[in-house]
């Protein structure tokens, strides 16, 4: 199945955010990045996708995961999706320093937006024999922009959203999406220049 590794790193972060929030409290503010010392902490660049402030964010975390593993059954992405999207898990975090406004970081929300871009550029470029592809990617990629646009990161990178309670790291969208974007462009580009 040519979606076995996306479905299974979707496997990885569901399972994974439940442990972490099983544990409690006191773990998980070591498996948060937090700009003041994450270069003592970098396992956190990863760990953080795991963490969730309160039981509203997780569960809407986890409804975004299942919703691309459904995608990925779907439109089976291949293994240079999978390669992208894992390629992105830490690369929200290594960025996020360019707003100063952010202290820290946790959840899964950057690398949702970048698997939803890896999908719509891999589907756009017509990698997937799923009918009417392009089409499907265009629709995902417009939808993405069109939720940046509003959200505005790069004016407003932090805001407290009710619906959640916590603050929320829109920046952290803006990167995961872009990211995503890139890193699929550039693994179909070197698999152009192989053929």
């Amino acid at each position: 199945m040519r979606a076995k590794l996306w479905l299974s790193v979707c496997v990885c972060h569901a399972v994974a955010s439940m442990l972490v929030w099983w544990m409690g409290e006191r773990l998980p503010d070591w498996l948060i990045w937090r700009a003041d010392h994450w270069l003592d902490r970098p396992w956190t660049l990863w760990t953080s996708a795991w963490v969730h402030m309160n039981t509203q964010h997780l569960i809407s975390n986890q409804l975004a995961v299942g919703a691309l593993a459904a995608m990925a059954w779907v439109l089976k992405p291949g293994l240079r999706a999978s390669a992208a999207w894992l390629a992105a898990w830490p690369l929200v975090p290594l960025v996020l320093p360019l707003w100063p406004h952010v202290g820290y970081y946790a959840g899964l929300s950057g690398l949702i937006h970048a698997a939803v871009a890896v999908v719509g550029v891999y589907l756009l470029a017509g990698r997937s024999a799923v009918p009417v592809a392009r089409r499907w990617g265009l629709m995902l990629l417009a939808g993405l922009l069109a939720k940046l646009l509003y959200e505005r990161s790069w004016q407003w990178p932090v805001v407290w959203s009710d619906g959640l309670g916590i603050s929320v790291v829109q920046s952290a969208h803006l990167i995961g999406a872009v990211g995503g974007a890139l890193l699929m462009g550039l693994l179909l580009h070197r698999a152009l220049d192989q053929h």
